[in-house]
């Protein structure tokens, strides 16, 4: 007989949680993730060279050596199809539509075994961004390998608000071949180093919309 009415209770529970309307409320700055067609990262590539002589790794606060200005412009007509999805992905999360990006500064970085990004954000721009072009097969093995509590080689973080356990203050990614985000300028952000004999080449680029809200 008790059975019988605990059943009873947990059926007519359920029935009531399904008639509960709710709102479930969550904010913070957008992250936006895509990937870039082989075609287009080909393009990309053609517009990078070691043999720059626009060195920009002193205007920078990261700790790479090799990282070198690039054609804006251009690289701003290649990925316009993407810029257009995250304007899209804008509407929705913020339900008023954004502008136009335009591109106002790209740069190359070839990173090597050791170097890394501290915690830092970007300035005079009102996104940024990271796109990368070459993650070698060799790293892939060192991520997939790793056993370690932090957020793992190479990986690249975002920080935002307060660390505690009802708040979500980070978000961790390993990139792959042609990984795209896009963020706001004054979300935080490093990249760990990693210990592999190989390059990593990736393209951070700054915009800013061409009006005001």
């Amino acid at each position: 007989m008790e059975k019988s009415i605990v059943s009873d209770i947990r059926i007519r529970k359920k029935k009531e949680l399904q008639m509960i309307n709710y709102n479930f409320y969550y904010w913070g700055p957008i992250l936006f993730r895509t990937t870039i067609k082989e075609i287009d990262l080909n393009e990309i590539q053609k517009l990078c060279s070691k043999n720059s002589k626009k060195s920009f790794n002193n205007q920078l606060a990261g700790h790479i050596e090799h990282e070198y200005l690039i054609d804006e412009k251009k690289i701003n007509i290649i990925l316009n199809p993407y810029l257009e999805a995250f304007q899209r992905c804008f509407r929705k999360w913020y339900n008023q539509p954004l502008p136009k990006l335009k591109s106002v500064v790209a740069w190359v970085n070839y990173m090597q075994p050791g170097d890394f990004n501290p915690v830092h954000i970007h300035h005079d721009c009102d996104f940024s961004s990271v796109l990368y072009l070459d993650v070698s097969k060799q790293l892939q093995k060192e991520i997939e390998e790793y056993k370690g509590t932090s957020q793992g080689p190479g990986s690249i973080t975002f920080f935002y608000g307060e660390d505690n356990f009802y708040t979500i203050s980070e978000q961790s990614f390993k990139p792959n071949t042609g990984d795209f985000f896009i963020f706001p300028y004054s979300l935080r952000h490093s990249v760990n180093p990693y210990k592999t004999k190989c390059e990593r080449i990736s393209v951070s680029i700054n915009f800013k919309v061409e009006e005001d809200f």
